[in-house]
Order: structure tokens, then sequence, then C-alpha cells
């Protein structure tokens, strides 16, 4: 038996915060439950349980949401005090926790610092950014508190990185984004482009994100990236990462830019399972850890299509002289109504970014090379 990475979602969608683009909230819309609650405890022993039926060699368990805090702290000990019960064979465990950090304090920083949790923090660059589309839920800005928790982070020694959705308003402002990201010590770096409603027309909301845009985007924190390379203290930005990575012959950790869909186990707060965080939808449940083992849903897995269904590539992609390294992009990205299936959404922003960086990524992937 293989490998294991779940992504449980403890409090299902809910959220003490209102980001306009939140892709989970669209996707609780257009389910026929919107939100499942909160995971009891007799489902996260379940859940625990068959993950360590299963589990051989290694075994990650992330937490997402919505937003996982609102769980409380005494859930994820107690799910630390299950997995010490069921991982009988002493598989070694990694945990990520992915949080807008609202409700983060020094309890909190203390249990992720004394388990090891690899943190990741919603931020959206600088306050004006950031602000315009991530409020509390009383509408109020953000931006100051969540600095505030990533101090709190940085004091305790927690291990953890800044998450930013690239959407229409970050893009243009990534050069101060940066800046203020260096100056703040942010060295672990995500950016993740935004995603339109599912199964709606993208670019037609306020914060989306176009190809011309997300192209120069790229480009822009490239360039920004390649001259701190140069001086020896580039930040870790994974993407970047990943493309070189690709050029060593090495398997891209993000499963977009591997061109064709994982399974990521995703389990919602009822104990139900999906393949990928971007499609918690009806028509994708597998089933359910309260009743079905690993096995079982595996098999559904393979029966579903759905990893064979990511391989739709066009064949104008699987012909572009940048396939090899881009692969494709992500699925969601081409399924969009109003474009040609199989086509990602960003072509054209991929191909900006490869005419104009693929040449540095080729020198520094030969660099490596030679240095090994």
């Amino acid at each position: 038996m293989p490998q294991i990475h779940v992504m449980i979602k403890p409090a299902s969608g809910l959220c003490n915060m209102r980001c306009r683009y939140c892709f989970y909230g669209d996707e609780m819309a257009k389910r026929s439950q919107p939100s499942y609650g909160m995971m009891s405890l007799e489902t996260l022993e379940c859940v625990i349980r068959e993950v360590f039926r299963y589990a051989e060699g290694q075994c990650t368990i992330a937490f997402q949401g919505g937003e996982p805090t609102l769980a409380g702290l005494d859930f994820f000990r107690q799910c630390l005090r299950l997995e010490e019960k069921y991982n009988t064979g002493n598989i070694p465990v990694s945990h990520a926790f992915q949080t807008n950090g609202y409700a983060l304090d020094e309890e909190w920083y203390s249990f992720f610092a004394e388990n090891r949790f690899l943190v990741g923090l919603s931020v959206d660059g600088i306050k004006a950014t950031h602000d315009v589309y991530r409020r509390d839920a009383g509408g109020r800005d953000t931006y100051f508190h969540v600095l505030e928790k990533a101090r709190g982070l940085q004091q305790a020694g927690v291990d953890f990185n800044v998450l930013t959705v690239v959407n229409g308003k970050t893009a243009p402002k990534i050069r101060k984004i940066y800046e203020k990201y260096r100056k703040l010590g942010f060295s672990w770096q995500q950016y993740i482009a935004c995603l339109d409603p599912v199964w709606e027309t993208p670019g037609q909301q306020e914060y989306s994100l176009t190809p011309q845009v997300y192209g120069r985007f790229l480009i822009d924190l490239f360039e920004l990236w390649y001259l701190d390379l140069r001086q020896g203290k580039q930040p870790y930005i994974r993407q970047f990462e990943n493309y070189i990575g690709i050029l060593m012959g090495q398997q891209p950790e993000s499963c977009e830019q591997r061109g064709v869909c994982g399974f990521q186990n995703i389990v919602e707060a009822d104990g139900s399972v999906y393949p990928c965080d971007f499609y918690v939808l009806d028509g994708y449940c597998l089933g359910n850890l309260e009743t079905d083992s690993f096995q079982v849903i595996e098999q559904r897995m393979k029966e579903s299509g759905f990893i064979k269904d990511s391989l739709n590539h066009t064949e104008q992609c699987r012909n572009c002289p940048y396939f090899a390294v881009c692969r494709g992009g992500c699925r969601r990205h081409r399924e969009q109504p109003g474009t040609q299936a199989g086509k990602n959404y960003f072509c054209e922003a991929y191909k900006m970014f490869f005419d104009a960086c693929l040449p540095r990524m080729q020198e520094i992937a030969a660099r490596l090379r030679r240095a090994r």
C-alpha cells in the first residue's frame, strides 16, 4: 500500500472571514448540502483509523477549510492522540495546516511549534490588495491583524509559508508585494492563481485574473526572484522551484505542474471523501470513511475516470514547444466554459512567461546538474 496524503476539513466551509473570491464558498453554493458543520470526534476517529489501516511508508495529514481553527485546539490535540493509538506501524507522519490566521494566539503558536506543523498563512500582499477582498465576518479590514499573527508564528519558531492568491488586484502590485515580503522576512512563498466560479465563464468577476495580467505577473515575479537568486538570497517560491525541478528530470511537488491529477483524499466534516479540493461537489463524492475503507474509495476513484479525464490536453497543447515543462497546468483551468476543452485558460500567460524566462530556468537547472 502507498504513501497517503489526506486533507481534512474539520469545519467544512465555515469561516470567520468573508473573502470575496473564496473558491470553497462557491463550491458550497453549488452542492445540495452547502456545509457539513463541525467534524465530530467520532468521525475524526473513523478517519484516522482508516488512514493508518491503509498507509505505508509515510503519511501526510493536512487541515484546511473553510477555516480549520474554528474546530478548536482540543480537536487537533485529540487528533494527535488518535494517531498515537492507530499508528501501530510507527509510520512517519507530517502535518500541514492552512489558516487565515485570524484566530491564532499563543496556545496555537505553541501547539504548532511543539508538534512541528507546517503552517500556511493566507496573506494577499500589501494592505491595499489584502483588505479589498479579505475582510472578516463583520466587514472589517484584516491585514494588520494577520501580520500580527505572522509575527507570532515567527517568534514561536513555527515553520510557515505565506499563501498569496494572485487576482486582478494582487498581480499588478507584485513588485511592491515582493519587497514587503522581503522586509517581513517571508522567505517561503506560494502564489496561487485565483479561481473563477466553477461552471461559469472566466474573467467576469471584479477579482478575476486575466491571462495577460497573469503572464505579466509571472514574468515580474521571476525577475525579482532571479535577481535575488544571483545574490544567494532568494525566497523559496514553489512554482519556480518545481519548473526547475522538471528541467532536471524531477517529479514536481505541485499537482498543477504535473499535468495530470493526483488523488488528494479531501475529507469533508461528515467523513465524505473527494478527489480534489477544487471538486468537492456532489457528483465527485467517492464514499465516506465512516462506512468505507480507503481501498474501496481508491477503487471508486479508478472507476470514476477522474485521473484519466485530467489528461484532456488538446493536440495544440501537446505539440507546444513548452508542453514538456508546462504540462497543461491545472485541470480546473482546462475546463472553463467559453474556452476550448482541454486548453488552459491561462495558456497565453504561460507562453508569455516561458518566452521570457525559460532560458534562465534552463541555465539554473544546468548549473545545478553540474554542481551535483
